[in-house]
C-alpha cells in the first residue's frame, strides 16, 4: 500500500469509508452556512448604510411616511430596515387604536420591539446551529472512523497470524486519516462559529440601540401631542402632509447610522 490519497482511500474499509463520507457532508454543510452568512451579513450592512444616508433626513424632519416606504423597499435586504419599518408601523398602529389596559402607544410599541427583535435575533444566528454542532461532532466521528481503524488492523494481525507492519499498516493508516479528516472539518467551524457570533452580537447591540432611539423620538412625538403640537403625518389617517415633530434627539441619526 502506498502513502498517496488515492492509495489510502481506496483501501479504506465500508465502516471507515462511511464515517468519512459523513465528514465530508458535514464539512460542505458547515462551508455553505459560512459563504451564506458572510454574503448576508455584509449586504445587510450595505444596505443599511444606503437606507441610512437616504433617510436619515426625513426622519429628523418626522417625515415618517417616506421613511415607512423606503423602509419597506429594502426589509429583505436590511435587518435595520426591517427593524424601523416593523417600529413605526407598529406605532403607528398603537397611536390610531385603543388599548384597555391604557398603555400609551410608545409602551406598546416598546413591548411589540421586544419580541419582533427576538425574531431578528434568530435571524442573524440562522445556520450558527449547525457551525456549532459540526465543531463538536466532527471531532468524535473522526475518533469513531479511527476506532474502526485500529479495529482493522486487530482484524489484520489476526488474519496474517503475527503482529508485523504489514499486517497492520493498513488499518493505522485509515484510523490516522480519519482522525486527520475529523480535525480538519471541526477545526474551521469553530473558527467560522466564532467569527460569525461575534457579529451577530455586534450587530445585535447596534440593532437594540438604533431601536431604543427611535423610541424616544416616538415618545418626543407623543409629548408633543399632549401639548398640541404637530405629530409626522403618518401618525394621523388620511394625512398627506408631514408635520414636524418637536426638536429631534441629537443621537438618534448617529446610532441608527451605525447600525
Amino acid at each position: 500500500m502506498g502513502f498517496s490519497w488515492t492509495d489510502m482511500i481506496s483501501h479504506m474499509g465500508v465502516p471507515a469509508m462511511v464515517v468519512a463520507v459523513v465528514l465530508a457532508i458535514m464539512g460542505l454543510g458547515s462551508l455553505t452556512v459560512f459563504f451564506e452568512r458572510l454574503i448576508t451579513s455584509r449586504r445587510s450592512r450595505s444596505t443599511s448604510t444606503r437606507f441610512v444616508a437616504k433617510v436619515g433626513g426625513d426622519l429628523q424632519a418626522g417625515r415618517l411616511k417616506l421613511v415607512l416606504d423606503e423602509a419597506r423597499k429594502v426589509a429583505k435586504e436590511s435587518h435595520l430596515a426591517r427593524v424601523v419599518k416593523s417600529a413605526i408601523e407598529a406605532y403607528a398602529h398603537a397611536h390610531a387604536t385603543g388599548d384597555a389596559s391604557e398603555l400609551s402607544p410608545v409602551e406598546r410599541t416598546r413591548r411589540h420591539m421586544a419580541r419582533y427583535m427576538e425574531e431578528v435575533g434568530s435571524d442573524l444566528r440562522r445556520g450558527l446551529a449547525l457551525l456549532a454542532t459540526v465543531g463538536s461532532v466532527a471531532p468524535f466521528a473522526g475518533l469513531l472512523g479511527t476506532v474502526l481503524g485500529i479495529i482493522s488492523a486487530f482484524q489484520g494481525i489476526a488474519s496474517a497470524g503475527s503482529g508485523g507492519l504489514a499486517a497492520v499498516s493498513a488499518g493505522i493508516s485509515e484510523a490516522l486519516i480519519e482522525t486527520a479528516f475529523g480535525l480538519a472539518v471541526a477545526i474551521p467551524s469553530v473558527l467560522a462559529f466564532n467569527y460569525h457570533n461575534e457579529r451577530v452580537v455586534r450587530e445585535e447591540t447596534l440593532l437594540n440601540n438604533a431601536v431604543s432611539e427611535l423610541l424616544d423620538r416616538m415618545e418626543d412625538w407623543r409629548e408633543a401631542e399632549v401639548v398640541g403640537i404637530a405629530v409626522p403625518s403618518v401618525l394621523v389617517p388620511n394625512a398627506n402632509v408631514a408635520k414636524t415633530p418637536v426638536a429631534p434627539r441629537s443621537q438618534t441619526h448617529a446610532t441608527v447610522g451605525q447600525a
